[in-house]
């Protein structure tokens, strides 16, 4: 009993914890196309090494990977690459001009095995069983409904799916010193792996992406 009350507060406290700072500059149109202009800029794919990322994930070519929170869709035509022409790419995000602005990045370089989704603050919005991964890259702090979003996603993943959370550490100087990591994400590493822990996952692999700024962490869902 005292291990479930335990669980339960902490449970409670985290859902407690929105994303509000995070998610400021999502508030509006005219804020949400600067932040297009900012997710587009060719420099955001050398700060979050993309190339580090696709090596380390476990895709293989025929593999359907869904991109969640895809933004501007920088990292498109890598997870297309990795997957083959045979296998498929989901960009999902909870903002329509967002996913336009993956479209057309998508299409700018023609890539033909990508499926784009709108999703919601509470639901990814795919298919029960389709994805062998789930990505969510300098995303998971802007999940304003951290349990229903968990959920969701545990859905969509097939057997022995993963879902892989690339996110920055809740310190100082984490972001580079254009936002404030402290204020602006929502939990640090320990306490989003707890997190999602307590909705339905089970930690599989932590490790540093990027030196004191950004971490990885897989999950599998408990079935």
């Amino acid at each position: 009993m005292k291990t479930l009350a335990l669980f339960l507060a902490f449970s409670s406290a985290l859902a407690a914890q929105v994303a509000a700072d995070a998610n400021r500059s999502y508030n509006n149109e005219k804020s949400r196309a600067v932040m297009v202009a900012n997710l587009s800029d060719p420099e955001r794919l050398t700060r979050l090494q993309g190339e580090r990322i696709i090596a380390a994930l476990p895709l293989k070519p025929g593999m359907t990977v869904a991109d969640i929170g895809t933004g501007a869709g920088v990292m498109l035509p890598l997870f297309s690459k990795a997957v083959g022409p045979n296998g498929k790419v989901i960009s999902e995000d909870i903002f329509p001009d967002f996913l336009e602005a993956a479209r057309r990045n998508a299409a700018s370089q023609g890539l033909n095995n990508v499926q784009f989704v709108l999703g919601s603050e509470k639901d990814v919005k795919l298919p029960a069983n389709c994805c062998d991964l789930a990505v969510t890259i300098d995303a998971y702090h802007h999940f304003d409904y951290p349990a229903e979003m968990l959920a969701s996603l545990a859905r969509s993943l097939k057997p022995g799916g993963q879902l892989v959370i690339i996110d920055y550490y809740k310190r100082p100087g984490a972001m580079g010193g254009r936002v404030d990591a402290v204020e602006h994400v929502r939990l640090d590493m320990d306490d989003v792996i707890k997190e999602v822990e307590a909705h339905g996952f089970q930690l599989v692999e932590k490790r540093e992406h990027v030196p004191g700024s950004q971490w990885m962490g897989f999950f599998k869902p408990r079935r």
